[in-house]
């Protein structure tokens, strides 16, 4: 059997006869398992590594494969596939086939993954009561249900086609980059050119291409209960720019750094910057340079740890972009007076009932600009509109310095009216159809009307109660933000003096340190990722306790 060092050295060569340069720079084991990306020496900056980007594997490389091209071009025009399920098949099949060109590079990839899909039962667990918890239920729902209808037929189908009768027993399921494309690479004039002796060949791309780069889809943020990527697979968004979605051998063994010190780009088609033409290259910084065995690292962008879980597999302590989803359910509505009213409102207005609270909210805070003078912070939001009704109730002198998204704030004002309240907003309303304005309201006239009839108490009065349900999920099972604190550094309930458990922590609190659980990885970032959770959830409540007792001193 191969070595690890082995494998590395074969695969090494097997970039470098691709056409992979690595230019003072080097693929080695990390301290804390896989590889990295290392700097050979010290290193001034510049260009450290240049992938050309045929060796990408992208939709357009599975329509183009030499011996199932044609079977998954038909797949594809024939609507049974979108483009991820394409790569994800064709991961499939050419890990199972021995011959596969791609071995080399695959047989470098983890076999196993740090996100929650691949916790124990045990380190699972520990997740219970975040929001990570319930979107990693659904997606192994809909992973299970995937491979099942869907993958595991195909994929059989597929390696009898090459004469592998293998059976299919899991989904390759991963993450890849949204590469920018010029058309001149992605619709070529001239034909495909077949792989040989395990090299690969100019292969330029066209016929299925065309269906997956004109795709009409649109841009998506990251949804924990759905989608994973940053963007939509396949976006035009240039006349002159293609995304296409692939894995870039290579390039992909760089790791994340909040503060990264290098970056990629891609280069034309005359390789302006990196000499090869149609590449991905991988370039230090402004003012960088590297030390000799220094990792080299990239920034996967701002992503809080409930993100980097999901997604990669591993957290950051004090992550500065940490965040906290605040949901309201759409059935607890349901029960209220009023309902059909409130919700009509809210989709009047296209409120959603998630919202993210960002660390960087929390830089704005309410107790620490109460000595502002009160006259010159109160403001009239009756430029909002013109109307008889309007201006009537004051901008309060904190509202500046209320840290919350108006969003967040104007939709829980809707959510939390009482049925008197429901009413009258639903007579400032009127007011437009039926006196001289004669015309149906705006989203700002709804939100104008439910201001000049609520204010902000009962807003901020269920924040608060949404906020301390939230920290009451999160520590059930699990205590306080103290007690993780503790379990990360290794602490039991016999390192605890009575005083000590008597000033700090409950003799509930305490037992939770009986769970002898070994300490690995996977356990290790559910409790940093819960830790978080818990800490900026009080931060956050603290601060909706604070308004609303400014609130309701006001009013």
């Amino acid at each position: 059997m191969a070595t690890c060092q082995d494998k590395l050295g074969s695969f090494v060569q097997w970039l470098q006869v691709n056409g992979i340069q690595l230019r003072g720079c080097k693929i080695r084991p990390c301290d804390l398992g896989g590889f990295g990306l290392y700097s050979e020496t010290d290193n001034n900056g510049g260009i450290l590594l240049v992938a050309p980007l045929r060796l990408a594997i992208t939709p357009m490389t599975v329509l183009q494969d030499p011996s199932l091209g044609p079977e998954y071009g038909k797949l594809f025009e024939e609507g049974d596939v979108d483009d991820r399920f394409l790569m994800i098949l064709f991961l499939l099949v050419e890990r199972a086939r021995e011959d596969s060109f791609w071995s080399l590079y695959l047989d470098m990839l983890p076999s196993t993954f740090g996100t929650p899909l691949w916790f124990t039962d045990d380190e699972f667990s520990e997740l219970k009561g975040t929001a990570l918890y319930h979107a990693t239920k659904l997606q192994l729902k809909n992973l299970k249900a995937l491979f099942t209808e869907r993958v595991k037929q195909l994929a059989e189908t597929f390696l009898s086609y090459v004469g592998m009768p293998c059976r299919a027993n899991s989904i390759f399921w991963t993450r890849a980059l949204n590469i920018p494309c010029s058309q001149s690479f992605v619709f070529p004039s001239q034909p495909p050119v077949q792989l040989e002796s395990g090299c690969l060949q100019e292969n330029h791309f066209n016929g299925s291409a065309s269906k997956i780069a004109t795709e009409d889809t649109s841009p998506a943020r990251s949804s924990y209960v759905s989608d994973t990527r940053d963007c939509a697979d396949i976006v035009s968004e240039q006349s002159s720019t293609v995304w296409v979605e692939g894995l870039v051998p290579g390039i992909d063994f760089c790791n994340h750094d909040p503060k990264g010190k290098a970056l990629w780009e891609v280069d034309d088609e005359n390789g302006s910057i990196s000499e090869v033409p149609f590449s991905m290259y991988l370039i230090a910084g402004p003012n960088v340079a590297f030390a000799a065995e220094e990792e080299i690292r990239i920034s996967y962008g701002n992503k809080g740890n409930e993100e980097l879980l999901y997604l990669y597999g591993f957290v950051i302590e004090n992550n500065p972009d940490d965040f906290i989803m605040v949901h309201y359910p759409k059935e607890a509505l349901q029960r209220f007076d009023c309902a059909e009213l409130k919700l009509q409102l809210l989709e009047e207005q296209k409120f959603q009932l998630r919202w993210l609270l960002h660390t960087s909210l929390l830089h704005k805070r309410v107790s620490s600009e109460s000595s502002l003078p009160l006259e010159a912070c109160k403001k009239d939001w009756s430029q909002m509109s013109g109307y008889s009704w309007s201006g009537h109730r004051k901008v309060p002198y904190y509202m500046d310095h209320l840290i919350f998204p108006e969003d967040l704030m104007a939709a829980l004002r809707t959510i939390s009216m009482q049925e008197d309240d429901v009413h009258g907003v639903i007579s400032l309303l009127t007011e437009l159809s039926e006196s001289g304005y004669r015309r149906q309201p705006s989203e700002e006239d709804i939100k104008a009307a439910i201001w000049e009839v609520c204010g902000n108490a009962g807003a901020l009065q269920l924040l608060v109660d949404l906020l301390t349900t939230k920290i009451m999920e999160l520590e059930e099972g699990s205590g306080t933000e103290a007690n993780d604190t503790a379990l990360l550094e290794g602490l039991s309930t016999t390192e605890f003096s009575p005083k000590e458990q008597q000033d700090g922590l409950s003799e509930h609190e305490c037992n939770i340190f009986e769970r002898k659980r070994p300490m690995t990885k996977n356990r290790y970032s559910a409790i940093v990722y819960r830790r978080g959770q818990k800490h900026l959830a009080c931060l956050f409540l603290k601060e909706a306790q604070d308004a609303l007792h400014l609130s309701l001193s006001e009013e």
